[in-house]
Parts: C-alpha cells; structure tokens; sequence
C-alpha cells in the first residue's frame, strides 16, 4: 500500500474567512483531519473526510495529547494510505510546534507539505486597529513566546535585550505572564509608561481588548476578567490605533447568533454572520431529505415532458435545487423549459433560479404565498399550473388557485422532516445565556423549535436569547407557540432579518 501524504496547515486565527486558499483546497481533499483546539468549526465544513481534535489546551476540560501521540497518529495515518490535515492555529511554524512534526515526519519517510497561515499575532493586531510597523511608532517588530518548552532549565529568554529593542514586542501565550512581562521588562529600563495591550480571542466577534501602559496593564487585564488564547503586544504602536478599530464597529459584533437551518443550506447565510462581525451557532432544527426512489422516478417520468405546462411555481431554493437536479437525471436540462412561465416566491428563489439560466416571469413584491396568488388570479384560468414544493407546507397555493379556476398539479421533489434536537452545545449556549438571538426564516422552524425547548426543559426561553424572524407569518407562528419575537424582517430574506436584528440590538444598546 502506498503511504499517504500530510499536509500541516495553517488555519490562521480564528476568522474562517482567513484560512488560505490553499488550506482551504487540501481540506477538500483529504481522508481525515487532526485539528487544534485553537481552530474554528466552522472550518471543519470544508473536509471531506474525518475530523479528530487534538487539544493543546486545557479548555473545558481537555486533556492535553502529548506531541509525540499526534506524530504517532500523523505517521500511523500516513502508512496506512490515508491523505491528512494536520490543521494548526495561525502558522504553524510560529510557536505551532510545525517544525517538529515535520522532523518527525521525514524522519519516518512521510511526504508532507507545510502550508504557512495568517499567525496570530499580525491578524490580532490588525482587527485591534494596531499596525505594528507604523512608520510613526516602529520599524521593526519581534515575536517572542512567553511560554517556552517546559522541559527545558532555565530560559531562552533575554529581558535586557527584549527591553532595548528598537521596535514592537509581540508576547504570544503571554496572558498568564502579563504581571511578569511587564515588571521583568522595566526592570530592565522599559518606561513604565510605554503603551501595551493585551489582545484576547482576536477576529472572532469575541475579540477584547485592553490597552494601558506596562504600569497599569496587569492590574486592568485582572479587572477585565480576560481568558486565553491571547498576545501581549509592547510598543508606541498601541498609542496609534485610536479610531482604527474598525471590526469592533461590524454591525453584528460581539453577538452570537443561533442559525436553525439544514445543514447544507446554512454556508451562506453563516458567512453573512461571520462577515458582519457575529458569531453564527449553527443549530438546525429541520432536515431536506431526498425524495424515495420510487417518488423520485415518478417526478423524473413527469419532467421527461412538461407539455401542456403553462406555469412552474417555485416557493423556496430548495425546491429550484432539487427540481434541477431531477431535470437532469431525467435527461434534459434548462431547455424543457421553453415555453413554460415561471413565477416564484421570494428573492432568493429567484436567484437560485437565475443561477441555472431562469429569469422568473413574475416575483411578487411581497414574498407571500397569498401574493403570488393575487399576482397570478387573473392569468391562470383554465390554465395549467405545476407547484414545486417539499413534502409539508401550508396549502394556500394550490386551494387558491384551484378557485381562480387553475388546474394545479403538486410536485414533491423534497422531504421536510425534523431535525434530532439540539445540540449540547446550543442548550449549554442558551442556559449559559451565551446564545444572543436565534433566527426563524419559516412557521415550520417557529414550532419546531418551540417544542425542542419544552422537551430540554427551557421554557419559556431564557431573556437573554432573543428571537428575530423574518416574515409576519413566522412570527405570528411563533406566538401561536408562545413564543416572544423581538425583532422581524422588513424584507423577508435573510439579509433584512439581520439588518432587523441589528436594529433591534443596536436600539436597546443605546436606550
């Protein structure tokens, strides 16, 4: 058998949006993952083989793997053909411990490939408002680890030399050192006075921040109660940042938000999360199934021949993906379409449509079952019409338009079914009261989730989490549930129920 080949990745630090292209590519193509506690989940969706951790930090209870149990595994995996991420935190050859599961793969004859990532320190520094090299402030900068190898005696080192050095000084791991680094530090001739800051949990959204001077930075960094992973940074730089700062002012910083669909419809809507600043929780509460094969065959013999089809209805992209891909298992394509009228609801329908070269002919204005049937009253009698939809959801359209003298035909191209519950995590999230708002895009998600907090034991809903949704028919779902909503969309898509969120978070922060 052919050994398999290791590639040790950067993730960089904790942004998904700062892994590489190229780390991003050999996740794809890997047969299994082993990934640092300092990695983001998120990034774990992009692998298309197994994902194991392996902590290097004591958090939650973690135990700690030694390194020579990860070689083990690397070169173990390898040999037996499998092709591995060794996914670390920012580089993973600065402080990551890279180089040394690199000497133990050549020296097991184990093909790798090192692929650097953002580190720490400069992301860190960039989403505080910091520029290290400021040429007003320094030019120069030095990364120093303030947690050297604890089998060796005595220290690498030197406080004279770091103290006299003419530029910025960047301590990784140094929270639990903060005291020592700055006392160590004036005791060999650094003011007092020079500015510090001590960044923590940098370019997630709960990034904190504390600046001072090596005088009144340890007495500040205890008052704020700050948790690892975090970077010490020591220089005039910190003083130039004022007004820099700008991921802190993303309109969804510092929240977290639970997002209750499928799990592969979720990608784009958590990057919209992630790109304003929150932190996405995927929690799903409904699944999309496949059709069985004895239902899809009979969708695939109707689409084999749409004659006589005036208008195809489409409510939702799940619909639009999975009609598509039944088109094409039946051997035709966009073409069966011709002479076909296509209406659907809402906009992100419509784009999943003009994603596969179909311009709706009619999208109304508001995204409603009961307004598309107003819109289509006077154009579909005696006219035949093909509803595409999911195996539940309310019957408006076709009761409806039946009565506007329509014949209607339903297609099912998809299941709808419950999702298991929730997760550990997002319960341990709400009771906590670490889980900010949960969005509803559908009455279906309103009572399901409803009926998953009654069985966890968590009605009503902690008031630290609040709910946002995004159209009147969810929310009015969601109080028949007896659940309070907070926030709902003005434009029933998932941007306007985040731009409501906002406005509702960003009201009561100001009030």
């Amino acid at each position: 058998m052919a050994a398999g080949r290791v590639w040790l990745a950067g993730a960089g630090p904790g942004d998904p949006g700062l892994i590489t292209v190229r780390a991003a590519e050999v996740l794809g193509q890997a047969d299994l993952v082993l990934y640092d506690g300092l990695v983001n989940p998120l990034l774990l969706r992009l692998a298309r083989g197994r994902c194991e951790r392996t902590s290097r930090i004591r958090r939650e209870g973690a135990a700690i793997v030694p390194q020579e149990e990860i070689n083990r595994r690397l070169i173990e995996a390898a040999r037996q053909g499998l092709n591995v991420v060794r996914l670390k935190g920012g580089d993973p050859c600065i402080f990551g411990r890279g180089g040394e599961e690199a000497e133990a793969l050549r020296q097991a004859g184990i093909a790798f490939e090192i692929i650097p990532g953002i580190t720490a320190a400069t992301a860190a520094a960039e989403y505080a408002g910091i520029s290290f090299t400021d040429r007003h402030a320094s030019s120069a900068v030095a990364f120093v680890t303030a947690h050297e190898d604890p089998l060796r005696e005595g220290s690498r080192l030197c406080f004279r030399a770091l103290a006299q050095f003419p530029g910025t000084l960047v301590f990784y791991m140094g929270l639990n050192r903060v005291s020592e680094l700055c006392l160590r530090l004036q005791e060999h001739g650094l003011a007092g006075e020079t500015a510090a800051a001590v960044i923590c949990r940098a370019t997630l959204p709960s990034q904190q921040l504390v600046t001072g001077t090596l005088g009144t930075l340890p007495d500040l960094v205890a008052a704020a109660g700050l948790q690892p992973p975090s970077l010490v940074v020591v220089g005039d730089c910190v003083q130039q940042r004022r007004g820099l700062s700008w991921y802190e002012q993303l309109p969804l910083f510092g929240l977290s938000i639970g997002v209750p669909r499928a799990e592969d419809q979720a990608s784009g809507v958590l990057e919209q999360i992630v790109r304003g600043g929150g932190e996405p929780v995927p929690m799903p509460l409904l699944a999309i199934e496949p059709i069985g094969e004895a239902e899809a065959e009979r969708v695939r013999v109707r689409l084999a021949d749409l004659t006589g089809v005036d208008w195809l209805i489409f409510t939702s992209g799940n619909g639009v993906r999975e009609f598509f891909r039944h088109l094409r298992l039946a051997g035709r394509d966009v073409r069966a379409l011709g002479g076909v009228r296509v209406a659907c609801v809402g906009s992100s329908t419509a784009a999943s449509l003009a994603e596969r070269g179909v311009v709706a002919d009619l999208v109304p204005e508001k995204f409603r079952a009961e307004s598309l049937v107003e819109a289509l009253a006077g154009q579909v009698s005696g006219r035949r019409v093909v509803w595409v939809r999911g195996s539940r959801g309310r019957d408006v359209l076709p009761v409806q338009l039946s009565a506007a003298g329509a014949e209607v035909e339903q297609l099912v191209v998809y299941r709808n079914e419950d999702a298991a519950g929730l997760s550990a995590e997002v319960l341990e999230r709400v009771r906590g009261g670490r889980l900010d708002w949960i969005c509803l895009s559908s009455p279906a998600m309103a009572r399901r989730l409803a009926e998953l907090l009654r069985e966890a034991g968590l009605w009503p809903l902690p008031g630290t989490t609040r709910l946002a949704t995004i159209s009147q028919l969810t929310t009015a779902a969601a109080a028949e549930s007896g659940l309070e909503v907070a926030a709902e969309a003005v434009e029933s898509t998932w941007q306007g129920l985040l731009a409501a969120l906002h406005f509702v978070n960003s009201s009561s922060n100001s009030a």
